[in-house]
């Protein structure tokens, strides 16, 4: 079954690895890779693994997929109101970029919602 507490540990393993492979040279996330993405980009990314896998930890997984799909909502509506590849004049992103938060701000708040909210295997972790 798909909890809440399964799915923030997926989503924060994902975000921290992502952030990390961002700090290598590949051709999906980096400076001209498929997904565009600086220094400050893949923090944010290790930062937001470790906001899921937090709340998972606390007892709070539903509640940090609603709040990071909220804030994935409005870092969509920003990337898509901005012009440049800068975010905030600090993190870079390109087309692929916005569309991808679009695609997860839809997914994480789905999640938040959707997944049940079995906290009884808090104490087995």
């Amino acid at each position: 079954m798909l909890t809440s507490d399964l799915i923030s540990k997926v989503f924060g393993i994902t975000f921290i690895l992502v952030g990390l492979l961002g700090f290598v040279p590949n051709p999906i996330v980096a400076p001209d890779g498929i997904f565009a993405v600086n220094t400050m980009h893949n923090f944010v990314h290790v930062i937001t693994g470790a906001a899921f896998l937090a709340g998972r930890h606390y007892g709070y997984s539903r509640n940090t997929l609603l709040g990071i799909g909220v804030a994935y909502v409005i870092v969509t509506i920003v990337g898509f109101l901005t012009s440049g590849n800068m975010l905030l004049g600090i993190i870079h992103i390109n087309a692929a970029d916005r569309w991808l938060h679009a695609g997860l701000a839809l997914v994480i708040l789905a999640a938040g919602v959707i997944a049940s909210d079995d906290t009884s295997e808090i104490l087995d972790r």
